[in-house]
């Protein structure tokens, strides 16, 4: 028996949600499964929501982005916001779940795929300063990492800063959410040459009305960026 299979004896799978045996590390059981709402079939080419209808290949778009202006060209989610999908955000932004990040990434890699370009550049939402100093963890950043090292693209984890606290978004409307976000974001003069005419995977745990990824876009943009596609691990979406 080689080290592997000692291993697993002495400490066998877990469900990464409710720690019930496994086939597998990093996997999820079968009803924590069923109850995780991967994103699958039609989706809003702009934003990752699903859609009504079958997937015939055609770019899409929900009412939301045939309403407001989108800065970016394309997005992408894996999950929705809602029951363990939820759960599993939280317990990796707010839980020191950090070993999350392996199956999160894995299963927005498998959600970008329609919009991921081989020399795209693979950049973080940061935190504020502040806010990561309490933290201890950027949990876009790590998200990034993973996603950029198993598609083989540049990494630049600090090709963004935030440059004053925002605080949360939490209960503010669509509006006050993009008023809360004007100018917060800015390319650093030390990374502008990295930004310049690339292509940005531009990834983020949550998006809800779009407006962090709104004004992150724009200081990419503004620094010369080429194009801006989005991705992040969990939509939260409006009822009904």
């Amino acid at each position: 028996m080689g080290m592997q299979g000692a291993l697993q004896i002495l400490y066998p799978p877990q469900c990464i949600s409710c720690s019930a045996p496994v086939q597998s590390d990093f996997g999820l059981c079968a009803d924590c499964w069923r109850e995780t709402p991967f994103i699958s079939g039609l989706t809003c080419d702009r934003c990752g929501v699903p859609l009504p209808g079958s997937d015939s290949g055609e770019r899409a778009l929900c009412d939301d982005c045939m309403t407001i202006a989108r800065p970016w060209e394309r997005g992408r989610a894996a999950l929705m916001y809602r029951d363990n999908g939820r759960r599993l955000v939280l317990a990796l932004k707010h839980g020191d779940r950090m070993d999350l990040a392996r199956p999160a990434s894995a299963w927005m890699l498998k959600a970008a795929a329609p919009i991921l370009q081989p020399e795209m550049l693979a950049v973080p939402v940061p935190l504020h300063w502040m806010r990561l100093f309490r933290r201890r963890f950027n949990q876009a950043a790590l998200l990034s990492r993973a996603i950029a090292k198993a598609a083989g693209l540049d990494h630049c984890p600090d090709a963004l800063i935030r440059k004053r606290p925002t605080g949360s978004q939490e209960g503010k409307t669509r509006d006050a959410r993009f008023a809360n976000l004007v100018d917060a974001f800015a390319v650093p003069g030390s990374r502008q040459k990295r930004v310049e005419g690339r292509d940005i995977l531009l990834i983020d745990d949550v998006m809800t009305s779009g407006a962090t990824f709104a004004a992150a876009t724009e200081a990419l943009l503004a620094a010369g960026a080429g194009s801006v596609s989005v991705l992040c691990l969990a939509r939260v979406a409006k009822d009904g």
